[in-house]
């Protein structure tokens, strides 16, 4: 006997999809467009197929701020995630303090891009802010408008300001997930700090991290507005991540064509990492299970 399903509840799918579209799935298509046409102004268009795209690749100002981004997601990486586990084991577990810790983390997450960006510029500059007045004080000199490296430690600190409390708040959630079991058994057998860590709370705690390391590096790989604000991109081009060149190129030149395909080949490599990460991370949890 066929058995009717009923498909009417696809329709409450239906405003989703269209949303979708207009938010993501016509602008994506409209940059795939102006990647393969040239435009001398006027809204007249002419096809270039892969020009732009052979042109980026080419560009070694691209293959530059590519640099910099991959060693800013990778410093941020790996200093956030560490550091959001070892905050995460050190909260409270239970009672008024659980609840303190847990809202207090969630503050930085709370606050808009562009004023952190605007916090930390005021922050370290040496006239009104805490930072720059205080280390000029105490005789370190410190500009981040005028030297790479100050720069470069300014948005470095200012992202693990705000992002590590994501990074800890996953890793908490993981960690209250483990039955008291499982500590009870390991105080039984004895088993030392570091034990508890790697054969318990870490195996525990994969699949938060696999999600907080996902979104830090997809987060860290496209961050434009903090670093604009404060640096700008330099000094120079000290600070010029993929986001900041894309939208000189864009905005700043009005090269459309480029920034297009500069646009794609970016959501491209985001895609292919992000990708990797899941695959690798995915497969040491297999590993591990069996």
């Amino acid at each position: 006997m066929n058995k009717t399903v009923n498909q009417k509840a696809w329709f409450l799918v239906l405003p989703v999809l269209v949303l979708v579209s207009f938010s993501a799935i016509i602008p994506l298509m409209t940059v795939v467009n102006y990647s393969v046409q040239d435009t001398f102004g006027n809204n007249e268009f002419f096809w270039a197929g892969l020009e732009w795209f052979k042109e980026m690749l080419e560009d070694e100002r691209m293959w530059n701020a590519l640099q910099r981004q991959m060693f800013f997601s990778a410093v941020i990486l790996a200093i956030e995630v560490p550091l959001g586990i070892f905050v995460a084991l050190n909260m409270p577990k239970k009672g008024f303090w659980a609840s303190f810790c847990l809202v207090l983390m969630s503050l930085p997450l709370l606050i808009p891009w562009n004023v952190v960006g605007t916090i930390w510029q005021i922050f370290g500059r040496l006239d009104i802010g805490l930072l720059g007045y205080t280390l000029d004080a105490i005789g370190i000199d410190y500009n981040y408008t005028q030297d790479a490296v100050d720069a470069w430690v300014t948005i470095i600190v200012m992202d693990v300001w705000h992002w590590t409390s994501l990074v800890a708040l996953l890793a908490y959630a993981g960690l209250q997930s483990i039955p008291d079991a499982y500590y009870q058994a390991a105080k039984i057998d004895q088993a030392s700090r570091w034990k508890v860590f790697r054969y318990i709370e870490l195996p525990k705690m994969s699949g938060v991290l696999t999600i907080a390391i996902l979104l830090r590096f997809m987060d860290s790989f496209k961050i434009y507005t903090e670093p604009f604000v404060v640096t700008g991109g330099g000094p120079g081009n000290a600070t010029t991540l993929l986001s900041i060149d894309l939208v000189k190129m864009a905005l700043g030149q009005f090269d459309l064509g480029p920034a297009a395909a500069f646009s794609i080949m970016y959501f491209l490599v985001i895609l292919v990492v992000s990708w990797v990460f899941y695959t690798v991370m995915t497969n040491l949890d297999k590993r591990d299970a069996k």
